[in-house]
């Protein structure tokens, strides 16, 4: 029915990784165990990887494998559905005790080529 001359405009998700609104975690998530490519929405990495300045005893490396490893749990726990929701404790602040809870969503779809993909999101992001 379509054919190549009539697609008026088409955004990928390697635009999205290029233009910075995708941050592909493809390495991290392969040493965490994660066949399928993996990225995080800018939104879902500014609230839960990227440490706010001054916040101390905090890395992206660390709490980018949190955010990996407590996916895994939950895919583990699924119902092998193409969401899971789950939370993530995140300390964005040097204050004592359990950092708030960040809500987050993964989807597993086709990805530019048809294979499989997963994009971690804010839950109110599509």
């Amino acid at each position: 029915m379509f054919d190549n001359t009539d697609i008026i405009h088409s955004y990928t998700r390697a635009d999205a990784i290029r233009d910075g609104a995708l941050i592909d975690v493809t390495a991290t998530a392969k040493e965490a165990g994660f066949r399928w490519p993996v990225a995080l929405t800018a939104a879902a990495w500014e609230r839960c990887v990227a440490v706010p300045p001054g916040v101390e005893c905090q890395d992206e490396a660390g709490r980018l494998w949190d955010v990996l490893y407590l996916l895994g749990l939950g895919i583990h726990r699924s119902d092998d559905g193409t969401e899971i929701r789950y939370g993530v404790h995140v300390r964005n602040d040097n204050r004592e005790g359990v950092p708030p809870l960040v809500q987050l969503k993964a989807v597993c779809g086709p990805g530019d080529d048809g294979a499989p993909v997963i994009t971690i999101m804010l839950p109110e992001e599509d």
